[in-house]
């Protein structure tokens, strides 16, 4: 049975942890922040802490994989909110804001299960991506780019090439 202070300790730590998610991205500006991601993190521990088998009324390791299931289909539409396609070219906006929420259902999830390995181990690695990546993703660009577009530009060019132009199939 899982006593008063250890819930305390899971539901906080899924809302502490989700809420520093959620600053990340509202610092960066994106259409998420410290209360959703805060408060998915918590639903999920709360979820997964109401059929815990450890918990008052906890049920069987079958529910709590149900549970799990259930939370992580769900949290696709809430993630999909924050994805939009801007109406001039081709760029997709808000996919790391969309994988924030799904990680922090997941870190809400492992707190709920009070497993705490996990929950260190893949809180600080979302944290690092979070840091790190966009600095690697600009800096990679600038080593790496040139050639990727030099290669893209070559292949529109080929493809411009090949097929005939709008004109020439409307004659």
């Amino acid at each position: 049975m899982t006593d008063f202070a250890d819930i305390v300790l899971r539901l906080g730590a899924a809302t502490l942890i989700g809420g520093a998610i959620g600053l990340n991205r509202d610092l960066h500006g994106k259409p998420i922040g410290v209360r959703t991601l805060g408060l998915v993190g918590l639903a999920s521990a709360i979820a997964t802490l109401a059929v815990a088998p450890s918990t008052v009324g906890g049920n069987s390791v079958d529910a709590t994989s149900r549970v799990i299931q259930g939370v992580l289909t769900g949290i696709g539409f809430l993630g999909a909110g924050v994805i939009f396609r801007r109406s001039i070219g081709d760029r997709v906006h808000g996919l790391t804001s969309a994988a924030c929420v799904w990680a922090t259902a997941c870190l809400g999830l492992v707190c709920g299960l009070a497993a705490w390995p996990i929950v260190a181990t893949g809180a600080l690695l979302v944290f690092v991506l979070l840091i790190l990546g966009g600095p690697f993703e600009r800096l990679s660009q600038r080593w790496f780019g040139a050639h990727v577009m030099d290669a893209r530009e070559h292949e529109a060019a080929a493809t411009a090439q090949a097929s005939p132009s709008r004109d020439d199939r409307q004659s």
